[in-house]
């Protein structure tokens, strides 16, 4: 079953990242860049955040509107790696710059959703939004340590595509309870993730050294 699901997340994660880089192949020319698409990425996930914030004064509204500004601010950031990989613009700097921003906005998101838990005090959801902060960063700290060995570190349940999908589905369904459950998953996914990312790193170095 973990074969046939590895499978099928290798599969649609290749044909996205093939998809996004035929839709970027014909802006060589444009004036839109790899970092505009990078800042512009992390500028809408921040927006995103303060509008969650507010849903005080109007669920479906701040929490719709949100989730709409956080998709597409999560879309330029997948999209940005993808032109400069299609206009020949890709540097290891902006790979780094590129990686950093997208832990920027996703953390800003679940920093907002952390406080919607406060003032409603629930205290538990609030505990799992850190836990989730905790974990989302770990993935991605677990994949840069295994690439730094020269080791394949993309493996796992839940990367940040994944994650995106989740928190949206959260704020689209907040107005009817749905968001705490939301980070349930996303925290639990994230934290089983990098535990198979560990194992993994494990599984490659034995194999290397012929245990």
């Amino acid at each position: 079953m973990s074969t046939t699901l590895a499978r099928l997340k290798d599969g649609y994660t290749k044909g996205a990242r093939g998809a996004a880089t035929r839709l970027m192949g014909g802006m060589a020319d444009s004036w839109i860049t790899p970092n505009k698409l990078t800042t512009a990425g992390v500028t809408l996930c921040l927006a995103a955040a303060v509008l969650v914030w507010f849903e005080k004064d109007g669920e479906l509204i701040f929490f719709w509107t949100g989730a709409v500004v956080f998709i597409v601010g999560s879309i330029l950031d997948i999209l940005d790696g993808a032109l400069a990989r299609a206009t020949g613009r890709s540097t290891p700097f902006g790979a780094f710059v590129d990686s950093t921003t997208d832990r920027v906005g996703e953390a800003a998101m679940l920093a907002a959703i952390g406080l919607v838990f406060a003032r409603d005090g629930n205290e538990v959801a609030l505990a799992f939004a850190f836990g989730a902060v905790a974990g989302s960063f770990l993935v991605s700290y677990a994949r840069a340590r295994a690439e730094a060995l020269g080791l394949k570190g993309d493996v796992g349940l839940s990367s940040r595509a994944e994650r995106v999908v989740i928190i949206s589905t959260g704020l689209i369904l907040a107005p009817w309870g749905v968001l705490p459950w939301a980070i349930y998953v996303l925290t639990a996914s994230a934290w089983i993730t990098v535990v198979q990312r560990i194992l993994a790193v494990r599984a490659q170095l034995r194999r290397a050294s012929g245990e």
